[in-house]
């Protein structure tokens, strides 16, 4: 029998229906192979794995036949692989767990392959957007919270703008076509900051008459 997970979800990636008006205009997940190498730095460790092994072929290959140290060599590969297949389970893992929502009023943001959190963060509450685009179309959309508005990074982790740590920056991170994901993002606040708030206030007392 399949289940779902996040089936008490009413619309998947939010807590709860949306208020009337509030329309969602798009919803996606980072790339799981380009959040496994950008956030999980899984080419730097890779590398690291076969400088390893270089670096005991290269002590041995005076010292005893080639067949010799490539055998002494081997294992840094072999952990260097699973090592590699351990971080793309969890990039994998961690994309699968992620849905990123834009509405007309806000970022939504449901993250956590272990511990689920969801993020609202209404459009008056964002100071910036900024996006760091890379090749093949995939980039990450950081966001600059007005205030007092604090975030933990390692709560976030990765859905952060990567090191910005004293005042964590929520990021839609690794998304496809992020181009135009920022670009409907920046119409979307700027056509929600640009509408007047009304708000209701309490009738006045009346006076009595003298």
């Amino acid at each position: 029998m399949s289940h779902d997970d996040f089936a008490f979800e009413p619309v998947a990636g939010l807590p709860e229906t949306p208020p009337e008006g509030e329309r969602i205009l798009w919803q996606g997940r980072p790339d799981w192979w380009a959040l496994t190498k950008e956030s999980l730095n899984l080419k730097w460790v890779v590398a690291y794995f076969v400088a390893l092994a270089l670096w005991r072929f290269v002590t041995l290959i005076d010292q005893a036949a080639a067949g010799t140290a490539f055998a002494a060599a081997f294992p840094f590969l072999v952990m260097g692989a699973i090592t590699a297949a351990l971080l793309m389970i969890i990039g994998f893992m961690q994309a699968r767990s992620t849905i990123y929502t834009i509405t007309n009023r806000r970022v939504a943001m449901r993250i956590g392959a272990a511990l689920t959190v969801t993020l609202n963060l209404p459009f008056t509450q964002i100071a910036s957007a900024s996006l760091d685009l890379r090749k093949g179309g995939t980039g990450t959309i950081a966001l600059d919270l007005k205030g007092k508005t604090r975030l933990s990074y390692l709560v976030c982790w990765p859905h952060v703008r990567p090191w910005v740590m004293r005042r964590t920056q929520p990021a839609l991170r690794c998304i496809p076509d992020a181009d135009n994901i920022a670009r409907l993002l920046s119409e979307a606040a700027e056509a929600r900051i640009s509408t007047p708030q009304v708000a209701r206030t309490a009738p006045a007392p009346a006076v009595a008459a003298e």
